[in-house]
């Protein structure tokens, strides 16, 4: 129930928080995203270069541990995308969540991670993406899956809004 009052809060504030300006949705399905953007408020310079360094790795190979083009897992995504402007985080999903302050719905910006808990048997964040876009009604994250790789989803998908369990900024 506090998920879907989340996406409800969420979607609610991006569409009524808007400029008039249009922006073009790169929404999953309309291709890749190819440089991060921001809808509600420019996002600090470093978490731009983070998000379009992280955007680089799509299409790139899930591989446990991975770090590199050759195979990547979701927390090496992370890792290796903030490593690039200097910034060390732990290596682990769960262990990251505890870096940064917690986010609420209306906070979210490029730069920003998320957390999910993808397995219900388990009460423990294993999974973590990184916020690239913001268009009215959807927040975008780069993440690895294991069965397609490095890609851009929405966090109003069903499943990521299910298991969505917090976001934060390290910046």
């Amino acid at each position: 129930m506090n998920k879907l009052l989340l996406a409800f809060i969420l979607s609610f504030t991006l569409i009524s928080c808007g400029s008039k300006k249009r922006i073009a949705s790169h929404s999953p399905a309309s291709g890749p995203v190819k440089k991060s953007s921001s809808y509600r408020y420019d996002p600090v310079p470093t978490a731009t270069r983070v998000a379009d360094y992280a955007l680089d790795f799509q299409g790139t190979r899930y591989k446990y541990g991975g770090t590199t083009k050759k195979g990547m897992d979701c927390s090496g995504l992370i890792y290796t995308s903030f490593l690039s402007e200097n910034i060390r985080l732990p290596r682990v999903s769960r262990d990251m969540a505890k870096e940064g302050r917690s986010l609420h719905a209306n906070e979210i910006n490029v730069g920003d991670l998320l957390f999910f808990q993808t397995n219900k048997n388990k009460n423990v964040i294993n999974h973590v993406g990184l916020v690239v876009e913001l268009v009215p009604g959807s927040v975008n994250f780069v993440h690895s899956t294991t069965s397609r790789g490095v890609i851009v989803s929405s966090l109003n998908e069903h499943y990521w809004n299910d298991a969505f369990i917090i976001a934060k900024r390290v910046f």
